[in-house]
């Protein structure tokens, strides 16, 4: 079973998330922000790990770029230090992919979320 967690503040886009990816047969667990996230990874199941991350890049209390940058430098558990991490923004403008892959985040969704292009990442991140 492929666990994913979901990393986004806001209530709407979590529902209609984590909707779409149980629609693909994921399991998902949500973290509201970047501090949850990492907390959610350090208490993970040796036996049930999490095999990817979606992550909002602005959240409060810690956002998906300082939150990704610190999974990578092995906050979260060693283990974690390669998980693929999909950024989510609202922000679609030049630069901001650049930026989320500065940050350590190994692809890039803008928002609003479609589905078909959520489908075609998760493809391709979970079957490398």
């Amino acid at each position: 079973m492929t666990q994913v967690l979901l990393v986004e503040d806001n209530k709407v886009n979590q529902l209609v998330a984590k909707g779409v990816l149980n629609k693909f047969g994921l399991t998902t667990d949500i973290a509201e922000n970047g501090v949850k996230a990492i907390e959610a990874l350090k208490q993970a199941c040796e036996d049930k790990p999490y095999t990817l991350i979606l992550m909002d890049c602005q959240m409060p209390e810690m956002d998906g770029y300082e939150a990704s940058l610190q999974i990578r430098s092995g906050i979260a558990g060693e283990r974690y230090q390669n998980i693929p991490i999909i950024a989510m923004t609202a922000n679609a403008m030049q630069g901001d992919r650049e930026k989320c892959l500065t940050a350590g985040m190994s692809d890039y969704l803008s928002k609003p979320i479609h589905s078909d292009r959520l489908y075609a990442k998760l493809c391709e991140w979970l079957n490398r």
